[in-house]
């Protein structure tokens, strides 16, 4: 449990106290109550508003009310002075050895501080990238693949039990377009001159070995056969090595999927069918017709009765056509399924979608709403696009034409931890820019490298205090250590509150955000040495301060590394 957990608890304990005393009420709801770092660090160590939330349901006068509690905490041992801020905030002060204490955690955890329970097991579906199997993963689906992995491994170390899943989108005229954009490269294979792509086809050459493969096996059987004795087998085919090209280009950034759901087997193994018929014994779906799209100038528009699910009476704007007038269901009604089925496996579902599918957003939380009767918590993470840049230029992307960024091009020029980290360096909702020279550059404007520098710097101690003490430090006198180390420890004291904070927030962006501001600290401290030797890390012929240094350095090596691990990114033990 970590320093602000420990104050916390100590903090409810003190209110059961004053409930069993008759200084508060019996049954307030505490849940708003906090602990943390003020806003000002020059106002003590931690605030609590525990006296400005409990106060007005309790009756009284929220500085009374301080009065109160501060007579508890200043017996803490922990605590070394409080005081009333304002109109009842509550600022704390804790004592030297409390701050020893946490770095000595920070040692006794390792890998696992910042770990907690806040998920208490509950389990978690994320859903992330799911790309429609037409091609190798672009970098258009590279920051909600980092983000959703991100997150996953996040929420697991926060305690939640997650399952990362991919939606294979395999049944809708995508597929069907690619399964004949393969029968050309299958007759190509076979020696047909097939010209230029025909428009609305996939040109890539990525379906060439796919072409060759299918030639090589059925020789020239499917050249002129009709449609209906080849299409389903080259679907089925071309999906499958679609797929395996896609896990091998998220391989590349580590990431994995526990689950492939298929939509195709969605629709064969009548799970559509189940979950509209569901929603039809609620009464929810009905036949009907649409108002006319607003700003629509079609003289031709005509209102086409369709089947409807009654979106708009659990937050939509409108009702959803989930069957289309020539009975297939809509892309919608498929969603609306595969959701219903997630969600009776899972207690939290969470899809990272890009940006461009916002509209679809109130659709599918309604839908969930109403197969659940509102118990599966459903998020929605929108990601934005991210711009490439080169040499300050845009690079141009087209899925279609073939003329695109892989993200395997991406990765084998600037490498994996790059591309990991520079993709949560922003929220996910924000506009970002990928510029291939900035991302590289060895400068403190590059987060990446700034944080994996600050790694390799503390990495680098362990070899260097050999040529300056080859015998045994005596151990660690942190006593010696001044308002910067202690500044430090404070610091990495934060990492569990931002973890569980990230976590409930599902904003993975958060530990990038930090990590960087912790580098930023300690390159900091570690310049202080440069114009004074006595405040290097090392220090000739002082070895109980070195001790103690080296055992704060290590401390924020452990930390970096522990957030790293979450990001997905690599701690450097040496840079070049």
């Amino acid at each position: 449990m970590s320093i602000f957990a420990r104050t916390a608890a100590a903090l409810d304990g003190l209110l059961d106290e004053m409930v069993a005393a008759g200084e508060l009420p019996a049954g307030l709801n505490r849940t708003a109550v906090t602990v943390e770092p003020p806003r000002d660090p020059s106002h003590g160590d931690m605030a609590t508003n525990a006296a400005m939330v409990l106060a007005k349901p309790a009756g009284t006068n929220p500085r009374a009310l301080a009065a109160l509690i501060v007579a508890r905490l200043s017996a803490l041992p922990d605590v070394e002075s409080v005081d009333i801020a304002g109109p009842g905030f509550i600022n704390l002060r804790l004592v030297r050895s409390a701050w020893e204490g946490e770095l000595a955690a920070v040692h006794a955890a390792g890998a696992d501080y910042g770990r907690s329970a806040t998920g208490a097991g509950r389990t978690v579906n994320i859903e992330y990238v799911s790309a429609n199997p037409t091609g190798p993963m672009h970098m258009g689906h590279c920051r909600g693949a980092v983000v959703g992995d991100a997150l996953a491994s996040l929420l697991a170390f926060s305690g939640y039990d997650v399952t990362r899943e991919y939606y294979i989108n395999d049944a809708g005229s995508q597929v069907e377009t690619l399964a004949r954009s393969v029968h050309l490269r299958y007759r190509e294979a076979l020696g047909e001159d097939i010209g230029e792509i025909p428009e609305g086809f996939y040109p890539g050459d990525y379906l060439v070995p796919i072409g060759q493969a299918l030639a090589a096996e059925f020789g020239d059987t499917y050249v002129a056969a009709a449609d209906s004795l080849w299409l389903e087998l080259f679907r089925t085919r071309a999906v499958a090595a679609m797929m395996d090209m896609i896990r091998d280009d998220l391989a590349l950034l580590g990431i994995h999927h526990d689950l492939f759901s298929s939509e195709a087997e969605m629709q064969r193994s009548g799970k559509v069918d189940a979950a509209i018929a569901r929603l039809e014994g609620m009464g929810l779906i009905y036949e009907g017709t649409l108002e006319k799209p607003k700003g629509e100038a079609d003289e031709d528009w005509e209102p086409v009765p369709m089947v409807l699910f009654r979106a708009s009476q659990f937050g939509d704007d409108s009702d959803r056509p989930v069957k289309r007038p020539n009975g297939q269901y809509t892309y919608f009604g498929n969603d609306l399924a595969y959701h219903a089925e997630k969600a009776s496996r899972a207690d939290e579902l969470i899809d990272i979608w890009g940006a461009d599918h916002a509209g679809t957003v109130k659709r599918i939380k309604a839908a969930v709403a109403a197969l659940t009767g509102g118990k599966a918590r459903f998020d929605v993470k929108l990601v934005q696009m991210v711009r490439l840049l080169r040499d300050g230029e845009p690079v141009k992307m087209s899925k279609r034409s073939g003329n695109f960024v892989t993200l395997a091009d991406v990765v084998e020029e600037v490498g994996k931890d790059v591309v990991r980290f520079t993709m949560l360096t922003r929220k996910a909702d924000a506009q970002m820019d990928f510029d291939f020279a900035k991302v590289v550059e060895a400068s403190k404007d590059n987060p990446v490298f700034y944080v994996q520098y600050a790694h390799a710097r503390i990495s680098s101690l362990g070899r260097r205090v050999k040529e300056t003490f080859p015998d045994t430090l005596p151990a660690p006198d942190l006593s010696r250590f001044g308002a910067e180390e202690l500044d430090l420890i404070r610091q990495l004291a934060n990492f569990p509150r931002v973890v569980e904070s990230a976590a409930l927030a599902r904003e993975p962006h958060r530990i990038a955000f930090y990590l960087y501001d912790l580098a930023a600290s300690f390159h900091g401290w570690w310049n202080l040495g440069n114009d004074q030797p006595e405040r290097r890390v090392i220090v000739a012929g002082d070895g109980a301060i070195t001790a103690a240094r080296l055992h704060l350095s290590a401390g924020i090596g452990q930390v970096i590394r522990n957030g790293l691990a979450l990001m997905g990114v690599a701690a450097l033990e040496e840079m070049s």
